[in-house]
């Protein structure tokens, strides 16, 4: 901070609200930080160094000549940068529940709080407040959320909270398969579920468990196979792949089949298709005679 002066001038100071800072040259106050920078006949400057928001407020140059005192004022506002103090933990969550997530942020200008949601599911939205509310919560919006806070005093600052979202399992996919008698087969299920299911296949009601012979049992996260080294006759049939978690279960019923089985549906496909065709050109010839 500086105010000029001329050589008139016999006495200068500067003060702070009432407290004086320096007189000519000699230092009045305490604080280290506050120094002399020049008094000359021209300026008079201090300097305050390692600002902080405390140092806010009213300065005054004082000066006095010979013949009356005059002053000049300046207001000093320190503008702080952005800083995140208080911001909420990740959070794991069951699906149709509700969430409050909080961002405090300190600055001077006030920052501007701003929530974002940046998953690859996320569906677009942004909120400007230190509390973002979620009702009803569903699985695409879990992810990250982004919490910035800005006031064009720096950078914004950025944090970021991971809302995971707990749902039961559900199968994606489940398909038969045909396989020739001596051949390596395989049965797949699919299921999306968080946490992760865990899968258990079944057969007329028995479980099949790792381990029997020429049957192998893959599991994944999302997806278990069952394998078949070498298909019998004894393997056709219908299968029941379960996934479960801690919310609940479902399942869904997989045939392993052998080329015969195929070959009988598309046969049976065509006998049917062709009685139709049939049909109008026997309903014309009897009506003919």
């Amino acid at each position: 901070m500086w105010c000029t002066i001329d050589n008139r001038v016999t006495r200068v100071a500067w003060l702070n609200r009432s407290t004086i800072l320096y007189a000519g040259n000699d230092k009045w106050c305490l604080d280290p930080r506050v120094v002399l920078l020049s008094n000359t006949q021209t300026q008079y400057s201090i300097e305050i160094q390692n600002v902080d928001v405390y140092d806010e407020g009213p300065y005054t140059c004082s000066v006095q000549t010979d013949n009356h005192p005059k002053t000049s004022r300046v207001h000093l506002i320190v503008q702080v940068s952005p800083k995140i103090v208080e911001i909420s933990s990740d959070i794991s969550i069951n699906e149709g529940n509700n969430i409050s997530l909080t961002c405090i942020a300190t600055g001077r200008p006030e920052p501007t709080v701003t929530w974002r949601h940046i998953s690859p599911k996320a569906v677009g939205f942004v909120s400007e407040d230190e509390y973002l509310e979620i009702q009803g919560i569903t699985r695409e919006q879990s992810g990250d959320y982004e919490c910035s806070a800005s006031n064009d005093v720096a950078a914004p600052v950025v944090r970021r909270v991971k809302v995971t979202v707990n749902y039961p399992p559900y199968i994606s996919e489940a398909k038969g398969t045909g396989v020739p008698v001596g051949q390596k087969g395989t049965l797949q299920c699919e299921a999306s579920a968080v946490p992760s299911a865990e899968f258990q296949w079944y057969k007329d009601d028995k479980r099949l468990v790792e381990g029997k012979k020429g049957v192998k049992v893959e599991n994944r996260p999302f997806l278990s196979k069952l394998i078949f080294f070498n298909v019998s006759e004894h393997d056709y049939g219908n299968y029941t792949c379960v996934a479960s978690n801690k919310l609940g279960h479902t399942n869904a019923s997989i045939t392993l089949f052998g080329p015969g089985a195929v070959s009988e549906v598309n046969n049976g496909t065509s006998r049917r298709a062709g009685c139709i065709w049939l049909l109008p050109l026997l309903v014309f010839l009897l009506l003919k005679f």
